[in-house]
């Protein structure tokens, strides 16, 4: 099954930007396979502006988040495990979503359906 949380950061995106708000995204900068600018991360985590005007290339994929920005005028591809996405909301007012960074659905292995057991003859006596 495929993770929820890919879903939910697309649509919030779509909301903020359809009511002409700044999403804003929280990454856990610590967390495996992620590109940011080292300069601007706090307290290992990293809050990046994802307005439409202020990037290029935007890939909100199943697995990661792509984009291209700026930083201090330098150019950079940042790249962000869907995993590594701690929230993300709307600058103006705040709305969107937080998510529990200790959950990660798709890590736990499923629970092995257990094997029904064959049906066992009746054990009867004769009582007198």
């Amino acid at each position: 099954m495929t993770p929820l949380k890919p879903y939910l950061i697309r649509s919030i995106y779509e909301w903020i930007v359809d009511n002409s708000l700044t999403p804003h995204l929280l990454v856990n900068a610590d967390y495996p396979g992620v590109t940011l600018p080292g300069d601007f991360v706090e307290d290992g985590r990293i809050v990046l502006n994802m307005r439409p005007e202020a990037i290029q290339g935007l890939v909100l994929g199943n697995e990661e988040i792509q984009f291209n920005a700026r930083f201090s005028g330098k150019p950079m591809r940042i790249i962000a495990p869907c995993k590594a996405v701690l929230a993300i909301y709307a600058k103006e007012n705040g709305k969107g979503m937080i998510f529990d960074p200790e959950e990660n659905e798709d890590e736990t292995p499923p629970t092995p359906p257990t094997e029904p057991k064959a049906p066992q003859r009746p054990q009867l006596r004769v009582v007198k």
